[in-house]
């Protein structure tokens, strides 16, 4: 048995090609929890794709604003900020795990 803890972690990404990681695979896995008005610059991936799943809470994406139990797939080229409106916990699942495929706007 392996035993690891969220916080031994980047910002909750824990499977996918980067240290520190779980696996090393082709996607990425994150976990993230956000407090009430964090924030994201506005971005898009020229690869990959974003599976942004609200566990709980609720945020504004694509100027439309989403809560617990709704799933956001991010296509690539698609631009989106990420505003926290309230405590928030998302699973994210990323395809494919490729460095510096994110793109500030």
């Amino acid at each position: 048995m392996i035993v690891k803890n969220i916080n031994d972690f980047f910002k909750g990404w824990i499977v996918g090609n980067f240290e520190p990681s779980i696996l090393k695979e082709n996607y990425e896995v994150g976990l993230k929890y956000y407090k009430t008005g964090d924030f994201e610059q506005k971005h898009h991936h020229k690869i990959a794709t974003e599976i942004t799943v609200i566990a709980s809470g609720k945020v504004k994406m694509f100027d439309r604003i989403f809560s617990t139990g709704d799933i956001i797939i991010v296509e690539p080229n698609d631009s989106t900020s990420f505003e926290v409106l309230e405590d928030t916990i998302t699973l994210v699942v990323k395809t494919q795990s490729i460095q510096n495929d994110k793109y500030l706007e």
